[in-house]
């Protein structure tokens, strides 16, 4: 087949939902930040989402996470794209977030809708903007409801497409004909925030992955949208579904991604370290399941 056109993809097509590595005592660790970023890069990411919901951003401290941007900048340089969460449920604070993370030095602002007080749409809006007014730097909105209690809808979304710095949309809605509503009507780049709906999305025009599991397997993700921009669409789709046990076990098996993904990270002596409380790290069975299925993605450890 021939290959497909080339599509706007502001952060680059293929990012890894990056998380935050932790010394065994619990403090950050900014070495294995650097030294996992380099090899997530070298190994096809073209960008690196960083404080997101993998990165435990509710646990690490606003100073944590301009160490940890700094830290990423300097080990990765310009060999990729960094895009910063900032999204928390107070708009000031999320200002604050967003012009430090400018500061800085990152590429891109990940902003989720406010959460917990679940504020109508109007106020969503409202917030989504002044955000977005508060630097000079393209924004990634973060559509994920299951967590914020709080859809940013598709009607919402369709007025914000003019802001000229709001660009892109991590989706995690769950709603492909919302979606595609969306991406009939605007410029938005959307980028598939669960993993299991990657090469649908990107067939109907999404812009590309933000990856949970490319912690561990950034290669295969990569692979899934070159072979789908190369015309090889039964290669495209065979390479998604031999991962879904491996996207099953990390993201919809009841523990959260970033509990197996650093799980999986520690069986392959990676930089990861202990999750944060009040998560609790996987047990000697989910680790072990999980190194079983990712042996059989890649052929071995």
């Amino acid at each position: 087949m021939t290959p497909t056109p080339p599509r706007p993809a502001p952060f680059g097509r293929v990012l890894c939902a990056m998380v935050t590595p932790f010394t065994a005592d619990g403090a950050l660790d900014l070495d294995g930040a650097g030294a996992l970023a380099s090899r997530l890069v070298e190994e096809g990411c073209e960008g690196l989402v960083l404080s997101g919901t993998t990165g435990e951003s509710p646990t690490t401290t606003d100073a944590e996470k301009t160490a940890l941007l700094r830290a990423v900048r300097e080990a990765v340089g310009g060999r990729a794209a960094l895009v910063a969460g900032v999204g928390t449920a107070d708009t000031a604070h999320t200002l604050e977030l967003a012009r430090a993370a400018e500061k800085a030095g990152a590429d891109g602002l990940l902003l989720v809708a406010p959460y917990y007080s679940r504020p109508p749409q109007t106020a969503v809006e409202a917030h989504l903007r002044e955000v977005a007014e508060a630097t000079a730097l393209p924004v990634m909105l973060y559509d994920i409801p299951a967590r914020t209690g709080t859809r940013i809808e598709p009607e919402t979304m369709l007025r914000l497409a003019g802001h000229p710095r709001i660009v892109a949309v991590k989706d995690c809605s769950y709603d492909l004909l919302g979606v595609q509503k969306v991406l009939h009507r605007t410029d938005l780049a959307y980028y598939a925030g669960c993993d299991e709906q990657a090469l649908a999305l990107y067939a109907v025009g999404g812009a590309g992955w933000v990856s949970t599991v490319a912690n561990v397997v950034p290669r295969h993700v990569r692979a899934v949208l070159d072979a789908y921009d190369a015309g090889d669409t039964a290669g495209a789709a065979r390479r998604q579904l031999a991962a879904n046990d491996l996207i099953e076990a990390m993201t919809a098996a009841g523990l959260p991604g970033t509990v197996t993904a650093k799980a999986l990270l520690a069986r392959l002596g990676l930089p990861a370290g202990p999750v944060r409380p009040p998560l609790l790290p996987a047990g000697r069975e989910t680790a072990d399941g999980l190194g079983a299925l990712y042996e059989r993605l890649t052929g071995g450890v």
